[in-house]
């Protein structure tokens, strides 16, 4: 018998491997791409064209129910701004290449304006009957949520529709009164899928967030005809500071329960004084481009009842010192608030303080140091500094006075550093230099720099 060469015998091995694998690699990939992987019994596809299918079968379904949707998924918004989308009027026939809905990522975000549709059962049984799977979500409706009825009703806030381990989210966005666009948070029933999709990797529904009202335009993306934002860079700047807290109506009510609110004509002339101020304030900063919250009294009222404290005699707002403007001071002169007083000065313990109708507008600057930030306050006749220290906090999205406004997210730690433990309690006698909690000395201005750094009017 004829001795076999070994070398012979292992190319001959390796070469038939070698088409085996390849075949296999083949069959994969067509298996794949148009079933997908299977993990613990789910479809979770590789490419992107389950998601593009996805996509497409989600817009040809709400096209025909006529619901408005628009773009607001921040991975296909970003692809976007790289390609500088034209409206669809002005482009030519698109052919499908998937680069913007095709972000390999779980769900494609669309938003929805309430007023522009009206609630269809039969949605769930066309999503169906194209292959989709739909779970909604709904919460209480805060617009009808008020000191009077803690109840709400019920309204949709979140929809998804799953095929083949991809999920189109559409966010349903509602009117507030203070003119500004909201949606809740994503908070499931105990009856509901938690696997239905990886609720913690959505972009939406974390928690609930406030917007401006976008101007949209029609565009083809990806060859598929939908709104989107006109500008989005900016939508994405908003998203990224959206998060919105409601007022807590609940404790709110507790609170008048224990302390009867003032319903004199004598508070009803101020809080309305203060809510014109309030919104004279807010359109003077934003035409500045300058953020600003609630501080003080006035972030207390909110915290704590809801409303502007009727005793407090003026309005309190924070501003960052990096977002200060020379301008500011002329601008809201121009508004028609004379410039009160002003204290300190940019680099140490700013203020500002305006005089509206009867109602008085104080800006106090924050600095930020180390793990703390702080404020700063001047008593005229001496010269004493004040310093009135805060730990470190975000900026949230709220409404008072039918006005959309920041508080800091962290406001229960912003109150109690400010009117301690007691906080829940009125104090209608309040020294600004002795009473706050954290209030410290900070030495006293040198008598040199007192026409720079303490000028009445």
């Amino acid at each position: 018998m004829p001795r076999i060469n070994k070398t012979v015998v292992l190319a001959l091995l390796i070469a038939t491997s070698s088409v085996f694998l390849m075949f296999q690699l083949y069959y994969y990939r067509q298996y794949v791409s148009k079933h997908g992987t299977r993990s613990n019994g789910k479809t979770i596809p590789l490419g992107g064209d389950t998601q593009f299918q996805v996509v497409k079968k989600f817009l040809e379904l709400v096209a025909k129910y006529n619901l408005p949707v628009f773009l607001i998924d921040p991975a296909s918004l970003s692809l976007l701004l790289q390609v500088s989308p034209q409206p669809r009027a002005n482009q030519a026939e698109d052919h499908h290449h998937c680069a913007s809905f095709c972000t390999h990522r779980e769900f494609t975000t669309f938003a929805l304006l309430a007023k522009l549709w009206k609630y269809d059962a039969s949605l769930v049984q066309a999503a169906a009957e194209r292959g989709l799977e739909v779970l909604e979500v709904r919460g209480r409706d805060p617009r009808l949520v008020g000191l009077d009825d803690l109840s709400g009703t019920e309204i949709p806030l979140h929809f998804l529709f799953r095929r083949d381990g991809h999920a189109a989210h559409l966010v349903v966005f509602y009117e507030r009164s203070g003119n500004y666009l909201w949606h809740g948070p994503l908070r499931l029933k105990a009856s509901m899928d938690r696997k239905f999709v990886s609720f913690r990797k959505l972009d939406f529904g974390r928690q609930a967030g406030a917007y401006d009202r976008p101007e949209l335009v029609l565009a083809s993306v990806d060859g598929l005809d939908v709104r989107i934002p006109k500008n989005i860079s900016r939508f994405l700047s908003e998203r990224a500071q959206a998060r919105f807290l409601e007022c807590r109506y609940k404790d709110a009510r507790a609170f008048y329960q224990l302390y009867p609110d003032d319903t004199s004509p004598e508070a009803m002339d101020f809080r309305m004084k203060a809510k014109s101020l309030l919104h004279l304030a807010a359109r003077t900063l934003h035409d500045l481009g300058v953020p600003f919250w609630l501080s003080s009294g006035t972030c207390l009222g909110w915290f704590r009842q809801c409303n502007v404290i009727p005793y407090s005699k003026d309005v309190d707002l924070g501003i960052w010192i990096k977002d200060y403007r020379p301008e500011i001071i002329l601008a809201f002169q121009k508004s028609g608030l004379p410039l009160k007083h002003k204290f300190g000065k940019v680099e140490d313990s700013l203020e500002l303080s305006f005089q509206g109708l009867d109602v008085k507008l104080d800006i106090f600057f924050f600095y930020e140091e180390d793990d703390i930030v702080w404020n700063g306050g001047t008593q005229a006749k001496s010269g004493k500094k004040f310093k009135y220290v805060f730990p470190r906090f975000t900026l949230c999205w709220t409404e008072l006075v039918e006005l959309k406004v920041r508080v800091p997210c962290e406001t229960l730690d912003y109150v109690e550093a400010n009117y301690g433990l007691n906080w829940n309690i009125p104090v209608k006698t309040w020294d600004w230099k002795t009473s706050p909690s954290n209030v410290k000395e900070n030495g006293v201005w040198p008598v040199g720099e007192w026409d720079e750094v303490i000028q009445v009017y």
